[in-house]
């Protein structure tokens, strides 16, 4: 009953400690809110058109707020302006289908290749940064296995949305990209964090198994 008590506590301790994350979060998801409303206003062509305005913009806020470039961010924002413009020009939004299979397999690779390039796997440094975890607890095989998952999940998640943008509708796609692959994500890394903190000792907020009767 105390170890089910204290990794509650712990759980809840990380989804307070993430919360300023998960606010970030929400910054850079508005460019897709933006770009999901302008494609039930008009269509593709012109909401992706909103969305290669946005994002930069979101780039630039970023950059002056944290005073350093967010290199998931900035790619993924250049991938949109390569595909974006190539989608515009051809009047072909296939170009576009295929921008979040294309990050996210770049992301396996970059993970991938962190197991062997650098001192730590990437999905270490990642949830280093993220709120209070005790990542100091986890053992580097158990941080390599970890990094294999989440290469394992981007590989996951863009063929997932490959598969989506050709066997269903276009506006099926249209927010499976904004709710979907986001909701797929946060699930993945919050189980994680969870995870992490479960293998805790956390003194601070052990219960005494006696004062529990």
């Amino acid at each position: 009953m105390a170890k089910r008590i204290r990794i509650g506590l712990s759980c809840a301790t990380f989804s307070i400690a993430t919360f300023g994350h998960r606010m970030q979060a929400l910054a850079e998801f508005f460019p897709l809110i933006l770009f999901l409303v302008a494609y039930f206003l008009k269509d593709i062509y012109f909401a992706l058109a909103v969305l290669m305005i946005a994002m930069p913009i979101g780039l630039a806020i970023k950059y002056f707020k944290n005073k350093r470039i967010d290199k998931m961010y900035m790619w993924s924002t250049i991938l949109l302006l390569v595909l974006g413009a190539a989608t515009l020009y051809f009047r072909n939004p296939v170009f576009y289908y295929w921008k979040p299979t294309a990050l996210n397999w770049a992301a396996a690779i970059a993970f991938l290749g962190s197991m062997w390039i650098g001192s730590k796997p990437l999905a270490q440094r990642f949830l280093e940064q993220i709120g209070d975890l005790p990542t100091g607890q986890i053992p580097d095989r158990q941080w390599r296995i970890l990094n294999l998952l989440w290469v394992a999940f981007f590989l996951t998640s863009g063929l997932l949305n490959i598969y989506v943008a050709y066997n269903f509708s276009e506006s099926f796609w249209v927010k499976f990209k904004v709710f979907g692959l986001l909701g797929l994500t946060i699930v993945f890394v919050s189980a994680q964090g969870f995870w992490i903190m479960s293998r805790s000792p956390d003194p601070q907020v052990e219960i005494d198994h006696d004062e529990m009767r």
